[in-house]
């Protein structure tokens, strides 16, 4: 397996998982290359051609040529600088490492990852809010992530890995993807009747369970025990949390609780406003489920492959 053959797969492997569905994700796609055939030559010369074919914006080769072989990489979920050199000093010290594979996104992935904040418009009509209001507060979450990242410093880490000669991939809505496909499919066959079933459903999942060997594991949020779970909605993908206010429709859409990675202190208040349970699965644990099950998938392809982990990852395969 080459990096090139690397990247297309973890992008197919995602919207495969995609919760707003392949057929919607293979539109979206479409309606991308149409935009870019009816641009003049000076406007395609600058166009992303990447997402002609990868609806990501955060899940991207940052440098490589894509020909290098990849057979050992050192993984992790926040890959910066400091990574980088620790990943040239191992190499140094004769650690064979192919490529750094990041969760987060860094250099043109993070700098234009606001984009994927758009795919929770359909993710939220998919639990029942009209698609003219999820859309209209997700575009201005999006425009505000935006305006955010806009004057950072998005390359410096990218320079790093050239400079080292080290190949760099960022995997994030790919990976998130998956973990919310996999949550959300055990707790819709397991239709737990009380939180704390869903807290017992967590603890078994490797990652989870090794969270909680540092106090980092899963806990109720919002709600007790034995609070009635209702309609559950995995909501771990898109990019960045999304915006306070759809926290009151979801409610009025019949959702009755929430299990999410992390949740802000204006979230988690609007949710005790609105009544909804919130269970925080875990940030970082379930970045490590999403990777580790991407990466499960890639194995099945192409082999088993060596890793080294890194900023928080640890392998487990289901």
């Amino acid at each position: 397996m080459n990096l090139k053959q690397m990247y297309d797969f973890v992008i197919s492997a995602g919207i495969e998982k995609d919760p707003r569905g392949k057929k919607e994700v293979l539109t979206v796609l479409k309606e991308k290359n149409e935009e870019y055939q009816k641009l003049d030559k000076t406007k395609k010369e600058n166009f992303d051609l990447d997402t002609l074919t990868n609806p990501y914006h955060d899940s991207r080769i940052l440098y490589g040529t894509g020909k290098e072989t990849i057979k050992n990489i050192m993984v992790g979920i926040d890959m910066e600088v400091p990574e980088l050199l620790l990943a040239n000093q191992l190499k140094n010290n004769g650690k064979k490492i192919d490529m750094v594979l990041a969760h987060h996104p860094e250099g043109k992935a993070f700098s234009t990852f606001y984009n994927v904040i758009n795919m929770q418009s359909e993710i939220i009509n998919n639990q029942g809010v009209p698609i003219n209001i999820a859309q209209s507060y997700i575009s201005d979450r999006a425009s505000e992530v935006c305006r955010g990242v806009y004057g950072q410093n998005h390359q410096r880490v990218t320079d790093a890995a050239r400079l080292l000669n080290i190949p760099l991939m960022t995997a994030h809505t790919v990976a998130d993807n998956h973990v919310v496909n996999y949550l959300q499919t055990k707790l819709d066959k397991l239709a737990p009747r009380y939180l704390e079933n869903i807290i017992n459903f967590l603890e078994e999942i490797p990652e989870y369970k090794y969270a909680m060997t540092f106090s980092n594991g899963p806990f109720i949020l919002n709600g007790s025990k034995k609070s009635k779970c209702g309609k559950i909605f995995v909501d771990m993908t898109g990019g960045a949390e999304g915006p306070t206010e759809l926290i009151e429709h979801l409610a009025k859409a019949g959702v009755g609780t929430v299990v999410g990675m992390h949740m802000s202190e204006k979230n988690y208040k609007a949710a005790v406003k609105n009544k909804i349970n919130v269970i925080i699965a875990g940030h970082i644990s379930s970045d490590n489920l999403g990777v580790n099950l991407l990466l499960d998938s890639l194995e099945k392809k192409y082999g088993k492959l060596e890793y080294i982990e890194a900023s928080g990852f640890r392998r487990f395969r289901h």
